[in-house]
């Protein structure tokens, strides 16, 4: 999620003990543990209040889909077969609209790795 490596959480642990030193580090850690805990908790319990009060005919809704990634996902970047879609180069973003392919499309296809697309004065 971060893309945090060792060495970035080293220098991180580091940075942490010079500044909180080594007494208060541990106190600290406890803190953000029960902090991190306690809202876990509380988002759970209004996942759950939410479950209860929408009644049966959302007994099957998905709270996930409430997440703007997904909600994006699903409804801009699937086709309506359910599959989605998947550009030229493999990467697997596709924009709206996928499926009509224009000219200046063709030309970023046939683009070389790392060259550039060409500038448009008028399209800015």
């Amino acid at each position: 999620m971060f893309d945090l490596s060792f060495f970035k959480i080293a220098v991180l642990a580091v940075i942490a003990l010079v500044v909180f030193g080594p007494d208060q580090l541990p106190k600290l850690a406890a803190q953000a543990g029960r902090a991190l805990r306690d809202v876990r908790r509380m988002a759970e319990n209004a996942r759950a209040d939410l479950q209860e009060h929408l009644g049966p005919e959302f007994s099957e809704f998905d709270l996930n889909e409430l997440n703007p990634k997904y909600f994006v996902r699903k409804h801009l970047l699937d086709e309506p077969g359910g599959a989605a879609n998947d550009s030229a180069d493999g990467s697997g973003v596709a924009g709206i609209g996928a499926g009509q392919r224009s000219e200046e499309d063709d030309l970023i296809a046939r683009l070389e790795p790392g060259e550039s697309p060409p500038y448009d004065v008028e399209a800015t």
